[in-house]
């Protein structure tokens, strides 16, 4: 033990007077002193006990020496004491400094990630397919305030949609103009021959990402512009909510111009509203007398949800009357625009919309809306005209009229979004009452599979990853893997298998069956990493559940969904596991494949792809690669072939890799070759 001696002494000086110390001042008496410390054997001054020497002046026992002595001991645990207060107070600082540094780094983390989500996500720049759609919007307002007529409305449209590369290059520069100016350049803007395109209008209640609740909101935006891509003119009605995210519109501005709707006995007023979501013109309808219709905070979910959205059904008709348009097809969306149908046929195919076609989408049938015939009457339709077997009423309940079943029964064609399914499964397993119907009218049904963004999620260029790869080179995927297990604190080793899991619903039958894989292969080493995309309390609390059972130093879940995160778990994983292969919300089956994960169910041996084993040909042509690629393979299974047979597994993973399932390929195809089909129906008056 290291102990100090204090030393002070004269050094070749006179003593100095005595000055009597005393608390009262606080003072020390003043000396030329010299302090040394020396350790405990120190031979500098021969001391062998540590003691404290004062050696003030000649030496002399002075009654004044104890009380300097306590005066210095004093001074000297002040000292300590300010000192160590001084050096906790740096240490506060310092911890307070590091804390400001990571928040300001978090923040900034943060506004790079929602700058980099913008940029995929919304209109990059003037492209053309933005200016193009701002351009039929500011004809329908030209249309609207009587510049011009319906018959030069049609022409500039399509004017439009055959010229849209240099007419967009050519307006680009003037479209701040008025609509007077605009409408000058456009009769002078040079004629091209007409193109075999189709002018579709979607009047649907969601679209990405301005307002998004469940499938159908990316798959409205996302086939859109897959069908733009390809010479198609599209446009989409929407209603205006209060809850809209008006930060992604483009350009939105109201139209100056009286719009009346029928509604309940009488015309009602509504606003106008015009923008550009991701390269596609829309036009929201807002309604005056019914504000509260579209004034809440939720989408759906109200007692009046038919009134809610018969309304805007209505209004979405007679403003395509009154804009003069006249597209190849009106694509309506699962039963809140089904009852756009019999409005169609029954009062508004004679107002000029003679070679318009009627197409509805039905993400499922399991919702469907029973209403009282009575209500028909609200949107001018004819209640007991339409409460029969063959047209309205409800297969079950036979004194309600079904809306979705008119939807159906009133389109030209009916696509069924899934996947996975045949026709033949949907019509007898997946109806929900509807089967009379949809077996009567199965030569109009068509299946076609859901897609994704291939620009947003896309291993070779994506932002979020530490290191982009591609199936010609997939170096990137191990570091990304490793990156990912240092961000969330797992082992860092590219060698270790890493399954993941992002998920929007699951049953408790799922979380079962995840419970007996997570114990299964958390005795083989596996990494594994959650990630759930709804709020749900019944899911999260059923994760923590797990990850307190668990408490394994392999697993991780997370309750919040974090897009850059979900970029980066998809590619840092080997294998995806999906409760579904029909996933319409994330997609996941789909971009695992494009980030080089395997796609494996949760339960591979659910009933619902029994399919795998039948002898049905029918199915999409995602549907059949699954069966033939990954279909029949447990979790244990795959882990085992990754593990020793690395060369099929990589074989299997870039072909999946390079495969093509995104908005643009089967599913757009799927649409076009509908869409024309209808097209080519010969005019007529009355559908039923």
């Amino acid at each position: 033990m290291i102990t100090e001696m204090l030393s002070i002494s004269t050094i070749g000086k006179a003593p100095p007077p005595r000055t009597n110390f005393s608390p009262s001042n606080g003072k020390p008496p003043r000396a030329s002193c010299f302090i040394c410390c020396v350790r405990k054997n120190a031979e500098s001054n021969g001391s062998s006990g540590g003691l404290l020497q004062l050696q003030l002046g000649n030496q002399s026992s002075d009654e004044n020496v104890p009380q300097m002595r306590s005066g210095v001991r004093k001074l000297f645990r002040e000292a300590q004491q300010n000192i160590l207060y001084l050096n906790k107070q740096r240490i506060l600082a310092m911890e307070e400094l590091d804390r400001v540094k990571r928040e300001r780094r978090s923040l900034l983390d943060r506004i790079e990630q929602l700058e980099r989500i913008k940029l995929m996500y919304t209109r990059k720049g003037c492209d053309k397919f933005s200016i193009s759609a701002e351009l039929l919007l500011r004809i329908d307002s030209m249309v609207l305030t009587s510049l011009i007529g319906s018959k030069e409305a049609s022409e500039f449209r399509r004017l439009v949609m055959d010229s849209i590369g240099s007419i967009a290059d050519y307006f680009s520069q003037i479209m701040h103009k008025q609509d007077t100016e605009l409408l000058v350049e456009l009769r002078h803007f040079p004629r091209k021959s007409r193109k075999s395109g189709n002018h579709i209008i979607h009047i649907c209640t969601e679209m990405a990402p301005v307002a998004s609740v469940g499938s159908l909101a990316p798959y409205v935006t996302g086939l859109s512009r897959a069908l733009q891509r390809k010479g198609n003119l599209v446009e989409v009605i929407l209603p205006k909510y209060a809850s809209l995210n008006l930060n992604e519109v483009h350009g939105l501005r109201e139209v100056e111009a009286e719009f009346h709707s029928y509604f309940n006995g009488q015309l009602h007023g509504n606003r106008l509203w015009t923008g550009v979501v991701c390269g596609i013109g829309v036009t929201f309808i807002e309604p005056l007398y019914y504000s509260a219709f579209f004034g809440c905070e939720n989408i759906y979910g109200y007692s009046n949800d038919f009134e809610r959205f018969t309304y805007f059904s209505r209004a979405s008709l007679d403003y395509i009357v009154k804009a003069g348009k006249q597209p190849d097809v009106l694509h309506i969306h699962n039963w809140e625009t089904s009852i756009v149908g019999p409005l169609f046929w029954d009062v508004f195919v004679k107002q000029g919309l003679g070679g318009t076609r009627i197409m509805l989408t039905c993400q499922s049938f399991e919702s469907q809306c029973v209403e009282q015939p009575e209500k028909l009457a609200l949107c001018g339709l004819d209640p007991y005209g339409l409460h029969c077997s063959d047209r309205l009423q409800d297969n079950n309940n036979s004194h309600l009229v079904n809306v979705l079943k008119a939807g159906v029964v009133y389109s030209n064609n009916v696509i069924i979004m899934s996947s996975m399914q045949t026709k033949g499964q949907i019509i007898h397993a997946r109806s929900h009452g509807l089967e009379p119907t949809l077996t009567i009218h199965k030569d109009k049904l068509v299946v076609a599979p859901q897609g994704f963004n291939s620009s947003a999620w896309d291993p070779s260029v994506d932002k979020f990853l530490p290191q982009n790869y591609s199936a010609d080179n997939m170096k990137g995927k191990s570091v990304c893997k490793v990156s990912l297990q240092q961000h969330l604190g797992l082992q860092e080793k590219a060698s270790i298998v890493l399954v993941g899991c992002i998920f929007s619903d699951i049953s408790n039958i799922e979380l079962e069956n995840l419970k007996t894989l997570l114990w299964m292969a958390s005795r083989r080493g596996v990494q594994f990493v959650f990630m759930s995309s709804a709020q749900t309390p019944g899911l999260n609390s059923a994760l923590e559940y797990f990850e307190e059972e668990f408490k394994d130093e392999n697993m991780r879940f997370l309750n919040k969904y974090d897009e850059s995160l979900a970029h980066l778990v998809l590619a840092g994983s080997d294998i995806m596991l999906c409760p579904s292969f029909d996933d319409t919300v994330l997609q996941i089956p789909l971009k695992a494949m494009r980030y080089g994960a395997m796609p494996i169910l949760l339960d591979f041996t659910d009933s619902k792809y029994g399919h795998f084993v039948d002898g049905d040909v029918e199915g999409t042509e995602f549907s059949r690669y699954i069966k033939d690629t990954f279909s029949n393979m447990p979790l244990n299974q795959a882990i085992d072939e990754l593990k020793n047979n690395p060369s099929k597994w990589d074989k299997k993973i870039l072909d999946a890799m390079i495969k093509d399932f995104s908005w643009d390929a089967e599913c757009c195809d799927i649409h076009i070759s509908a869409y024309t089909a209808i097209k080519n129906l010969p005019n007529i008056e009355s559908y039923i």
